[in-house]
């Protein structure tokens, strides 16, 4: 990309981009034309960067708001172009499942295993989700998703890599406030790898990974011509 990137000063987070005005970069809706610094998406009015038209940019943190890197997005790439819809099952309502949510002790975390990692990242464990479905009983692990209450629930079933996307998929819920949880499996989501491979995705702890079907939610990422995308 146009420009020298480099990490802001430390305290001030983001990045800093050094740049003239021929490079044609515009951050916060101005042109560059010597040096600025970047907010990330950590910060509560992250910055926006445009290169080009359909070309766009934005700075994200890591998990411990103590990196950040540039991220991309091209309009015109070939994923982009090749995209066609994403495939997803019929609702059931019978997936709708209202489950225990037990909180933990503070301080208790989950190890979280991603694509490309090669050790673990520890995750704070709000509470465990429990239920009981033809027979067999689940514990559940999810981790908090950004603010409030909302959790994301990582997790594999039988179908991945047979009518679902291989890595697993995803489910955000939120507690109830009353001792209790809604895991509905029909609004389960693909993870982003399932769009490119760039993105560096979680994979479902092994108290997540169901030994049966959850044939409900989205299923795959679709090409123009209706095969996978990524499998």
């Amino acid at each position: 990309m146009p420009g020298v990137w480099a990490p802001a000063p430390e305290g001030l987070g983001g990045l800093a981009l050094t740049a003239t005005a021929a490079d044609g970069v515009e951050v916060d809706g101005a042109i560059v034309d010597g040096t600025v610094y970047i907010a990330g998406d950590d910060a509560i009015t992250p910055s926006t960067i445009r290169f080009s038209e359909g070309v766009t940019g934005t700075v994200i943190a890591n998990e411990e708001h103590t990196s950040y890197g540039l991220r991309v997005w091209d309009a015109s790439s070939e994923g982009n172009q090749g995209f066609g819809t994403i495939d997803a099952f019929p609702y059931d309502p019978s997936w709708v499942i209202t489950a225990d949510f037990d909180p933990t002790e503070s301080g208790t975390e989950v190890a979280i295993l991603h694509q490309k990692d090669a050790e673990a990242r520890q995750r704070p464990l709000p509470g465990l989700i429990r239920f009981s479905r033809d027979g067999v009983d689940y514990e559940l692990a999810a981790f908090p998703a950004g603010e409030g209450d909302r959790l994301q629930l990582v997790f594999g079933d039988a179908t991945n890599g047979v009518s679902t996307y291989s890595v697993g998929r995803f489910l955000f819920p939120t507690p109830n406030g009353d001792g209790t949880i809604t895991l509905d499996f029909n609004r389960a989501v693909l993870p982003p790898c399932a769009f490119s491979y760039n993105f560096n995705c979680p994979i479902p702890p092994k108290q997540n990974r169901f030994g049966i079907a959850i044939e409900a939610g989205e299923r795959n990422v679709l090409a123009k011509d209706g095969s996978l995308l990524h499998e």
